[in-house]
């Protein structure tokens, strides 16, 4: 991955070195967006998406032996009781501030054999991922830019099992871990023609966790000044454990984003 991220960087520096600098173009390379409005002072880019990711690797909570987990899309979507992910970007000249959240809620109960320690038990999941970076263009054209950034990663995992009936009726019992990792890499963006654009970002750090990585590439489209739509496909992964507190997994899937900016 890394040999990748570096091979895209090197064709992406060569294609900006033989375009003019224009300084006042604005950019948001993280958001599946570019801005091209040219202004003075502070630009602002929200973009709510969605992300159709499948996952993969292995959990364990309580100290329990850790469970193996290969779920696609649609296994995920049956379970899912809500999800929000938003990313957002200030940007002043070549100097840059965004934010990646990410929040999801799954739930899933089953009848036990017997009935008698519990007629059922209901396990609920949720996760949130909230990232706050910086980034600098340290090569910057009227078709795009390579920006250079740093962030800091706050992960929350939580797990409740829930009795219901027999024996164990009415206990709930939860598991939960709080980390913070740091994260570096590029984001980049080139234009296409006018309208059509690709987009992109790779990090990688680590910190509580062992390891926290993140890469995205897709293409857009720019309707107007103040709309965008990009789709592409995402991969993100994380390595922690710390105290019984298990999460080793690798999400990916495509990216469907609409940016507004203003």
């Amino acid at each position: 991955m890394k040999h990748s991220i570096a091979l895209a960087s090197v064709i992406l520096a060569s294609a900006l070195a033989s375009t003019p600098v224009r300084a006042a173009d604005v950019y948001s390379a993280m958001a599946p967006e570019v801005n091209t409005i040219e202004k003075d002072g502070w630009t602002f880019a929200v973009s709510p998406y969605f992300w159709a990711a499948g996952m993969s690797g292995d959990s364990g909570v309580f100290g329990l032996p850790t469970v193996h987990t290969d779920m696609s899309f649609g296994d995920i979507w049956d379970e899912l009781d809500f999800a929000a992910m938003a990313i957002g970007e200030a940007r002043y000249g070549r100097y840059s501030i965004f934010t990646d959240l990410m929040y999801s809620k799954i739930s899933d109960s089953s009848g036990t054999p017997r009935g008698v320690i519990a007629d059922s038990v209901e396990v609920t999941s949720e996760t949130f991922a909230g990232m706050v970076g910086g980034g600098y263009s340290v090569l910057e054209s009227d078709r795009g830019n390579l920006d250079l950034v740093g962030a800091a990663r706050l992960w929350y995992a939580k797990t409740e099992i829930s009795f219901n009936g027999g024996i164990l009726d009415g206990v709930d019992r939860s598991d939960s871990a709080t980390w913070v990792d740091g994260l570096a890499g590029v984001r980049a963006r080139y234009s296409l023609t006018d309208n059509w654009y690709l987009t992109g970002w790779g990090l990688v750090g680590a910190g509580q966790a062992d390891v926290d990585w993140d890469v995205a590439g897709g293409i857009g489209y720019k309707f107007n000044d103040r709309f965008s739509g990009v789709a592409g496909y995402r991969a993100l992964g994380v390595d922690y454990s710390n105290d019984g507190f298990v999460m080793n997994i690798v999400e990916q899937g495509p990216i469907f984003g609409v940016v507004m900016h203003f």
